[in-house]
């Protein structure tokens, strides 16, 4: 474990700090504005530390320290560090594609166009990224018709300079030939520069441009030369299209949405400039450190634009103002040149904008997690790895965990879910109404259903195969239970009660730092944050909550909406509607006397004792 550094040692001044293991690894790397404060929070008690910052600081043998002028060149250092040493406590944003981009080299004698990913090279102006490839080549296959610039490779361009013979791109007029010179330096680089122009939201000037040559050349009766520009004009119009304005005004920003849980992010970004968007951006985010929402947004700042995808906007919107605002927005007008404003919006187009992204972010984070369940072979590896993490005799290929649901102990329920294979079988999922258990008592309640559910089981192994199905026949190879220490005992007492302890392998899942408590063991089990054992427990975990909660829904909906008169002898639905509605209604129906109630004339008198006695708990007085 690291120890302190002596006293007065440690600047009061800005600077990066790193914290290196006994290898002399770095595994952890930060920015302060005042390298004193931040890092005596380090050396305090450990139970009082966010479990993550105790492990890292349990783990380090050294700390070591570089002092800047400022808060931005702190910054500047953290980030550069961590690109050459991506320590192993620090976000990490984890793209899970490269993304491409519409490339135009601008620096070649007669520039070229073309989809491109990867690093980005001098000299070349880039636009996007794009969610498809296809979506490039859509775009620029419309855009060719009127911004003819070559899309050949130099080796293609030059073997037709050589033979003066262009190539079918020129025949079908989109390319102006540069390559047999067809067309003239000054009229391409003309036609590149608008096509820059337009790929840059300059769109109103480029479709006025071309409805001016469309009517000149009417006017001039070349109507050959009109079709022509007609046809540009649609294709400049159908990729304007593509480009949906999402701001009232012709403005550049970018926007970031977010969906997380305790240890992954999805993050979306959205780049709109000249009010259109020109690309967006996809990543997920390893929470390895302990941050707050506002912290991680500023982390997610830090790499955004430390190597900028685009030119850094005027605006940018985030879900959440991060912490030190300020401070971001001083480092990102260093990055831009002029005022840059970080901020969440509140109303109007930007804030429908912000929930536009968000929810593609949510949408992202769903399918990310859902393409890791589906899987086989990612299945298959969690399954092993949590027979090896939780010494378990063979693979789980059947879990059940079961959770609880009430508010005040009014309603109590709980539920059962199945994963075999990895994959939940709803048709195995269980409910269960709590009925012994009165009050508030989890440890009560849980162990009510497991009682039930593995007294079900045996039974079932008693009774002969034919007959109605076996509903209860099959037991886990791993039973799951939502908690802690309490829950494990609830579960392995219900078991060895059962005589199951030794057939059933139990354990708890606490949701709070994601620890597992196995039988016989004090300390809990700290699976490794990017195994897929893990996240198998987190689904099984997060179904049954769901499930849980969503029939404790369903029953408190109908206990809210039964009525007084339910369930008495004699009067129907049809004898109901017409006492409330002759009456005016439950509360005068309760307010009735017996003879109020027997002087209907289409009430029989045995009902209406019956009524009467319902709402007063006593019978009539005779």
């Amino acid at each position: 474990m690291v120890k302190r550094p002596p006293a007065g040692t440690i600047p009061d001044a800005p600077g990066s700090y790193q914290f290196k293991d006994r290898d002399g690894r770095v595994i952890y790397v930060g920015k302060a504005k005042s390298l004193r404060q931040r890092l005596s929070n380090y050396f305090g008690n450990p139970a009082a530390m966010h479990p993550r910052t105790a492990q890292m600081v349990q783990t380090a043998e050294s700390v070591e320290w570089m002092q800047v002028r400022n808060d931005v060149e702190a910054l500047m250092l953290e980030y550069s560090l961590i690109k050459q040493h991506r320590p192993r406590f620090n976000v990490r944003l984890r793209d899970d594609k490269s993304y491409p981009f519409l490339a135009i080299t601008v620096e070649d004698e007669w520039p070229r166009a073309m989809v491109r990913r990867g690093a980005k090279s001098k000299g070349t102006r880039y636009f996007g990224p794009y969610g498809h490839a296809y979506a490039i080549r859509e775009t620029l296959d419309l855009l060719l018709r009127t911004f003819p610039i070559r899309t050949c490779s130099d080796n293609k361009f030059s073997r037709h300079e050589k033979e003066g013979r262009p190539c079918l791109l020129f025949h079908i007029e989109k390319c102006a030939g540069p390559c047999v010179r067809e067309i003239s330096k000054r009229e391409y680089d003309g036609l590149v520069q608008e096509l820059i122009d337009f790929l840059d939201g300059e769109t109103t000037t480029i479709v006025r441009r071309l409805e001016q040559r469309m009517q000149d050349a009417s006017s001039n009766l070349e109507f050959e030369l009109a079709a022509r520009c007609r046809d540009r004009l649609t294709s400049v119009r159908k990729a304007i299209e593509k480009q949906q304005m999402v701001t009232e005004r012709t403005e550049d920003l970018d926007v970031i949405g977010l969906a997380e849980d305790e240890l992954e992010a999805s993050v979306q970004v959205f780049y709109v400039r000249k009010g259109r968007v020109v690309g967006r951006k996809g990543f997920v985010v390893d929470k390895v450190e302990a941050l707050t929402r506002p912290e991680l947004i500023g982390r997610i700042l830090e790499q955004l634009y430390s190597e900028p995808t685009l030119d850094v906007p005027r605006e940018v919107l985030v879900p959440d103002e991060p912490e030190e605002r300020e401070f971001y927005q001083e480092w990102l007008e260093l990055l831009r040149g002029t005022k840059v404003d970080v901020r969440v919006p509140q109303r109007g187009d930007k804030r429908s904008l912000q929930e536009t992204v968000t929810r593609n972010a949510q949408e992202e984070f769903v399918r990310h997690r859902l393409k890791r369940s589906a899987d086989h072979n990612s299945r298959a590896r969690a399954l092993n790895a949590l027979q090896d993490a939780l010494d378990l005799p063979e693979a789980p290929l059947r879990i059940e965990c079961f959770d609880m649901s009430h508010i005040q102990g009014s309603d109590y329920v709980g539920s059962m879910v199945v994963m075999e294979d990895g994959l939940p079988n709803k048709r195995e999922y269980r409910r269960f109404k709590v009925k012994e258990v009165e009050g508030n008592n989890d440890f009560a309640s849980m162990e009510e259903v497991l009682t039930r559910r593995f007294t079900a089981l045996l039974a079932e192994r008693d009774r002969p195969v034919e007959g109605r199905p076996r509903k209860f026949a099959y037991p886990p190879q791993l039973l799951l239970v939502d908690g802690g220490k309490g829950q494990l005992s609830v579960a392995m007492r219900v078991l060895e009660e059962l005589g199951l302890d030794d057939e059933i392998p139990v354990a708890a899942l606490a949701k709070q730092f994601e620890e597992v408590y196995l039988p016989g063991r004090a300390e809990p089990v700290r699976i490794p944050r990017q195994s897929e054992a893990l996240y198998l427990l987190q689904r099984v975990r997060d179904e049954a909550h769901r499930f849980a909660i969503t029939f404790h829904r369903e029953l408190r909906g109908k206990r809210m909406t039964v009525s007084v008169l339910d369930d008495i002898a004699g009067l129907g639905p049809t004898r109901r509607q017409r006492l409330t509605k002759e009456l005016g209604g439950v509360g005068a129906v309760k307010a009735a006397t017996l003879e109020d109630l027997k002087a209907l004339p289409w009430l029989p008198d045995t009902v209406a004792e019956a009524v009467y006695e319902k709402i007063h708990g006593t019978g009539p007085r005779r």
